[in-house]
């Protein structure tokens, strides 16, 4: 039968999918539109499926807050590649999950993925997207904050985002304080929190480091004691030197301000994924060896 440019044109409305794709599902439906919607969406989830193994290690950090301000949820949606993060339809996705985890705070990553955007779920739109777009989608982690007082938020371009929750002080203080935990990226709040074999493992390096150097016994366990705490310092948000004023540590700003923090997070796109390293001239000379061959006489 013949497919009219009508209906493929509506079915290109409802899917966002290409010209050829949309008459092709008409014809095996029989012109029915709701059955050739139906036909995409299942050949979709199967097109995402198979792109599921693919690593996804680009992609953006989106930050949403609640009405009132004391809340926000921060998400990492990843891609394969850079040009795809960009793309319009991805990054709207990634907002649409950031306000969903805003609005029903989720106590799961399944939970968000359960959640409903319009008549499909979160993953439903995610695997869809797969299928549109040609490139792995993940909806990776997500973080939501909520504050007594005040709630900093820091967006570094798209690859970075901070959440910090401040008790007293004032608002710029915890938007100051959410801009250093983005560029300082501190691993724990405090020593205390710092794991026992975190810090015996630093202090066997250190010690290994000073017995090298030759120094009596009481003269490297003074030095040991000295470079842990540097070393605690450094991966410690407040033993941290404050980004805008290196001279006062951001335990030291806090406690001038009267404020105390109470938690934080920080998001960068795509650490901890191990990323396919390519070697890009090795590739070519292989290129051009298979294509070289005996010269023509």
């Amino acid at each position: 039968m013949s497919v009219t440019a009508e209906t493929v044109k509506q079915l290109r409305e409802r899917t966002g999918a290409g010209m050829m794709e949309c008459k092709k599902a008409l014809l095996e439906t029989g012109g029915d539109l709701d059955a050739a919607a139906e036909l995409m969406r299942k050949q979709g989830l199967a097109k995402a499926d198979k792109k599921a193994t693919r690593v996804a290690a680009e992609g953006v950090i989106v930050l949403e807050r609640s009405a009132d301000g004391r809340a926000a949820a921060m998400v990492e949606i990843n891609c394969e590649t850079d040009f795809v993060a960009r793309e319009q339809d991805f990054r709207a996705f990634a907002a649409q999950v950031a306000a969903q985890a805003v609005a029903q705070r989720p106590r799961s990553l399944e939970a968000l993925l359960s959640a409903r955007l319009g008549s499909e779920t979160v993953e439903e739109r995610r695997r869809s997207l797969v299928a549109k777009i040609g490139e792995n989608i993940g909806v990776r982690r997500f973080a939501l904050l909520e504050a007594p007082q005040h709630l900093g938020a820091y967006l570094h371009g798209t690859r970075i985002g901070a959440l910090v929750a401040l008790e007293g002080g004032k608002a710029p203080l915890a938007h100051d304080l959410a801009m250093h935990i983005a560029a300082s990226n501190p691993r724990y709040l405090s020593v205390r929190e710092v794991p026992q074999e975190v810090i015996a493992k630093e202090r066997e390096i250190l010690t290994e480091q000073a017995q090298g150097e030759g120094k009596p016994p009481d003269i490297v366990a003074k030095m040991v004691e000295g470079r842990l705490r540097k070393a605690l310092g450094e991966i410690t948000l407040l033993g941290q030197p404050f980004v805008k004023d290196p001279d006062v540590t951001v335990e030291k700003l806090l406690k001038g301000a009267g404020a105390e923090v109470l938690s934080f997070e920080r998001f960068e796109v795509g650490a901890g994924i191990e990323k396919k390293q390519e070697d890009f001239v090795a590739q070519v000379m292989a290129q051009v060896k298979g294509s070289s061959g005996p010269a023509k006489t």
